[in-house]
């Protein structure tokens, strides 16, 4: 049997007596690190072989995985904190489990994703989970601009030598739309810090320390846009009388538009009044 365990994101008391009890039980652990592991291992007193299957050998241990539990033994499959498969290794195991028709289940715990959307304040009646925005600049802006009439609350993980960078892009192309920054979650310093994304992205500019989750407000529904565009137009115009260039005002007003089409529909306007 394989068994998909969730971990402790920090606070190793958050590891269930289920998650527990199989990792005592089992014949073989595989794990995302298995130093990471072993340090969990240890302070739960337990003693198991350990081996690793990360992004770089998971089909690989997949195979082998799933040819132990064939054998009839019983395997833990680990990442270094969460569930296995969500922004971590584990999917090829699931995927290799179902093809061959081995039975495997999932043991629930801990998460960095919901924990982080609930602290944030916004709705988690239907929500998002984006996972690490693409590197790949195509790709990243294609994602990033999914995001401008999501409705849902969107949760995005980031490291803490990368989160300024990506909330001044968030800013730069979603508008100053309201967001969360959780970091250290489950542990001694775990923080929430609230704001617009121009506020956050200034208050992380010297960057963080620990895991990272980003949680973005939903968009605001297509039908309160009129509303919102007078408004924005009104802000922008008194921005430009007060001496501010438009199109900076416009990455601070924008909200549930980019700032480039805000700024666009206000040089609009404003060429129609002139003739």
């Amino acid at each position: 049997m394989i068994y998909l365990c969730a971990t402790p994101i920090g606070n190793l008391e958050d590891i269930t007596k289920r998650v527990e009890r199989v990792l005592r039980e089992c014949d073989a652990v595989y794990a995302e690190d298995t130093r990471h592991t072993l340090a969990l291992l240890n302070h739960l007193g337990i003693k198991k072989p350990v081996f690793s299957c990360h992004e770089h050998n998971e089909r690989a241990r997949a195979a082998e995985i799933v040819a132990r539990s064939k054998a009839g033994e019983n395997v833990a499959v680990v990442s270094d904190a969460g569930m296995p498969g969500i922004s971590d290794p584990g999917a090829a195991v699931v995927r290799e489990a179902i093809d061959a028709g081995e039975p495997f289940t999932v043991l629930p715990g801990a998460s960095a994703a919901l924990a982080s959307a609930v602290m944030s304040g916004f709705s988690c009646e239907r929500f998002a989970f984006e996972g690490f925005l693409p590197r790949d600049n195509k790709q990243r802006n294609q994602r990033i601009n999914s995001l401008l009439k999501e409705e849902r609350t969107a949760v995005i993980y980031e490291s803490p030598l990368r989160l300024f960078g990506t909330l001044k892009e968030l800013a730069e192309k979603l508008g100053n739309r309201n967001a969360a920054v959780c970091r250290e979650l489950t542990k001694l310093h775990e923080e929430c810090v609230r704001g617009t994304l121009f506020e956050l992205a200034g208050r992380f500019s010297d960057g963080a320390r620990g895991e990272c989750v980003i949680v973005l407000a939903g968009a605001a529904p297509e039908t309160e846009a009129p509303a919102d565009i007078e408004r924005m137009i009104a802000e922008l115009k008194a921005a430009e009388l007060a001496g501010e260039r438009v199109k900076e005002a416009a990455k601070r007003v924008a909200a549930g538009i980019a700032p480039s089409a805000l700024y666009n529909e206000y040089l609009r306007r404003k060429r129609a009044e002139e003739v």
